[in-house]
């Protein structure tokens, strides 16, 4: 048969095997994808934040890592010798190191936990938070051993890296605050293995050099850097070199946000190596600036004292002026006349009344007897006008008397021992006055 022919009538097979196909079962298939989790990705280090924390009681913890994206569901046996287990709590930002498997029961993929670390810096944090604790339980952190660091400190020591920022900085503010303050630098490492050391025996080596007073406090300093880069400030031989320096320490590392363990045992902690030069050099600053500042004040007191006394004074003035003797003698005279006023007007009230009564009883008398009741108080009125007479200062000015008187006071002398040699006298007769001066004095004998 030609080839036309084969074409036409070759159809194929018309009835076709059965397709081989292969069926798992969940158990299978789960395990298959367990079995490629655990070769191919195997133990991994995961990061993210913990939530659904839960911790049954046969000791097992259960929780889930998530970030922003997904999450993966985590388990942590109790027979896991996995430390720092604390560690683990709702919102905490950990590290967790595990074996990716599969749990066949749920069929859900999980990460079985041997190893935890905080997120970030991981086992040095760790390392930091239980040094922290050790030495606070040993009292190295006690506020009431610190001690108060000198006023006016004259030379420090400073331990540092000679060619870091941090010496630089504390040169430039110390000349700029205080020029006259010495600094005696101990050179050391700052960084890397081994500096915790070097800064410890820097330490020592000022102590020794600052016996007798040589020194008045120690500056421990280093500029910024990461957790890792200021590792060695966080060190336990640092830590014990500062609590036994026999000199106040001053911890100034890294920046404002940047603690150590360092700051916790020092007896003061600055932000900055700038800020810890101006700590040191406030004492000195504040009396230059009190000094600057006494002319002022000493001027103001002065004003204040002198407004006081000047008050005191005038009012002492014033007081004196009421007790002095002149005063006193004013005081009675003018009360001397106002008595001499009131004993003419009561003369002159009896007087009237007196005439009052005679003139009642006169009439009386009249009408009874007129002739001689009016020569009876004629007779009277006669003798009352020369009683009245005689006793009238006029009457014994006119017989020759006279009247002498203190020129400057007015007031009537009486004794001639009171007298004083220049002493001018007024003297007042019946008709005007004469005034004298003292001559001499006879005293009476």
């Amino acid at each position: 048969m030609d080839r036309q022919g084969r074409s036409q009538w070759n159809f194929g097979e018309l009835f076709p095997a059965a397709e081989t196909r292969k069926v798992f079962s969940v158990g299978e298939l789960t395990g298959r994808i367990r079995g490629m989790l655990e070769q191919q990705i195997g133990r991994v280090w995961v990061a993210g934040e913990v939530s659904n924390f839960r911790a049954q009681g046969s000791g097992h913890i259960y929780f889930t890592l998530k970030d922003a994206y997904a999450q993966i569901p985590c388990v942590l046996f109790r027979t896991e010798p996995v430390s720092h287990r604390e560690l683990i709590a709702d919102g905490q930002k950990l590290v967790a190191q595990g074996d990716v498997t599969v749990y066949e029961a749920r069929g859900q993929y999980q990460l079985v936990v041997c190893a935890v670390e905080l997120q970030g810096v991981g086992a040095l944090q760790v390392a930091f938070e239980k040094l922290k604790q050790k030495l606070a339980a040993e009292g190295l952190f006690a506020p009431d051993r610190k001690r108060p660091l000198p006023k006016f400190p004259e030379r420090i020591g400073v331990a540092t890296s000679p060619t870091g920022a941090a010496i630089r900085d504390v040169v430039h503010v110390v000349r700029r605050r205080n020029p006259s303050l010495e600094i005696v630098l101990a050179p050391c490492r700052v960084q890397g293995d081994g500096a915790a050391r070097d800064i410890a025996s820097a330490i020592h080596l000022l102590n020794e050099f600052g016996k007798n007073g040589r020194l008045h406090l120690i500056l421990v300093t280093r500029g910024g850097g990461s957790f890792e880069d200021l590792w060695a400030f966080n060190e336990e031989t640092l830590a014990r070199a500062i609590f036994e320096s026999a000199l106040p320490v001053i911890s100034a590392v890294g920046h404002e946000i940047d603690f150590t363990i360092a700051d916790f045992v020092a007896d003061a902690r600055a932000a900055t190596p700038s800020a810890a030069a101006e700590i040191i050099t406030e004492g000195f600053v504040s009396s230059c600036r009190f000094l600057s500042q006494c002319g002022q004040r000493m001027r103001q007191l002065f004003r204040q004292q002198f407004s006081s006394k000047q008050f005191l004074l005038r009012h002492a003035g014033e007081r004196l002026d009421r007790a002095h003797p002149r005063r006193k003698i004013q005081d009675w005279q003018q009360r001397l006349d106002d008595l001499h006023g009131a004993l003419l007007r009561r003369a002159r009230q009896e007087t009237r009344q007196f005439r009052l009564r005679l003139e009642n009883t006169a009439k009386r008398l009249h009408r009874i007897r007129p002739s001689q009741f009016l020569k009876q108080r004629r007779e009277q009125l006669r003798q009352l006008e020369r009683r009245l007479n005689a006793l009238c200062p006029e009457q014994v000015l006119g017989r020759g008397y006279s009247i002498t008187l203190d020129a400057a006071t007015g007031q009537v002398l009486r004794d001639a021992r009171r007298i004083k040699a220049g002493q001018r006298l007024k003297t007042r007769l019946k008709t005007g006055q004469v005034t004298s001066r003292v001559e001499t004095r006879d005293d009476p004998q």
